[in-house]
């Protein structure tokens, strides 16, 4: 069985937001696998370790440029939070967008070699990493290019939207961006969420399940048929489809109706969307976090 340690368990706690001990006692379960813990925390918790994806793991902010029918999402990343902040940074983060934009780079390699100035892009982006002392990354971009409409919505620089859509009302499209920021969906329709992510449900809702009829047993009651279970399964997978598909959620300005319902009223159509939350899946340094956990841990066996 693998050596537990008070990193690992620094590691999970953070993630999840659990309590010290119940995060070692998922890791011995899982027998030291971070992702299986992660899961049956899930299971034991339930929506207490479910926060991983509204703790921010890495500073930075996210840009949108959109002029047009063509516009640019763009998140660059920063070490602490104070030079996420600066305006000169932030200058840099709008001008990578307004770059992304207008000259359709293949990747952060093309974005970094383009020109401003007489120099490159990467060349202002060094220059400012030398003049404030912090390492500075382009990670990631999504350009769009639509004989539609775009609208874009920034959340405090840390969460970004950019919707390609038609309708004649353009405060619809801003709308959805808000919607879109505010309930974070995966993908336009159910049919269309990631086979990985419906796979990952389906074997939370399996443990869940598999827990409580070990509970059954232990007191003496009769556990639900195989049957019974399998609906049960399939319902949860079902109710998550419809949590993190955009047509299916309520509409925050209107929880009376789905999204799909008001984009009808309002005869638009959403053709596809991106979303960037700022250091969203990038693991953060923690400082000494590891001596602290081992703290608790010894203080916790006396």
């Amino acid at each position: 069985m693998a050596a537990i340690t008070a990193a690992m368990v620094g590691e999970l706690r953070a993630k999840t937001d659990a309590p010290m001990m119940e995060c070692k006692k998922a890791l011995n379960e899982a027998e030291g696998d971070m992702a299986r813990a992660e899961e049956i925390l899930r299971v034991k918790l339930g929506g207490k370790a479910s926060k991983a994806a509204a703790r921010i793991t890495a500073e930075g902010v996210v840009t949108a440029y959109v002029a047009g029918n063509v516009g640019a999402l763009v998140e660059i990343n920063s070490e602490t939070d104070f030079v996420a902040k600066n305006d000169e940074f932030m200058a840099m983060a709008n001008l990578a967008a307004k770059l992304v934009a207008e000259n359709n780079p293949a990747d952060v390699a093309a974005l970094a070699a383009l020109p401003v100035d007489g120099k490159t892009f990467d060349d202002v982006r060094t220059a400012l990493i030398g003049k404030i002392g912090e390492n500075m990354t382009v990670r990631r971009f999504q350009r769009f290019e639509t004989t539609g409409k775009l609208a874009s919505y920034l959340h405090g620089n840390r969460i970004g939207v950019i919707v390609d859509y038609d309708g004649a009302d353009e405060q619809v499209g801003k709308d959805v961006a808000m919607h879109i920021a505010a309930m974070k969906p995966v993908s336009l329709s159910a049919e269309q969420v990631p086979a990985e992510l419906i796979e990952k449900e389906r074997s939370v809702a399996q443990l869940k399940a598999k827990e409580d009829a070990d509970k059954a047993v232990a007191e003496g009651k009769q556990p639900q048929s195989a049957e019974i279970v399998a609906k049960r399964i399939d319902g949860s997978v079902q109710k998550y489809l419809k949590e993190v598909s955009l047509f299916n959620q309520a509409f925050v300005k209107n929880d009376k109706q789905s999204v799909e319902q008001m984009l009808k009223a309002a005869n638009t159509t959403v053709k596809a969307f991106t979303m960037y939350v700022v250091g969203e899946g990038i693991e953060k340094k923690v400082d000494d976090f590891a001596a602290e956990v081992a703290a608790q841990m010894a203080a916790a066996k006396q």
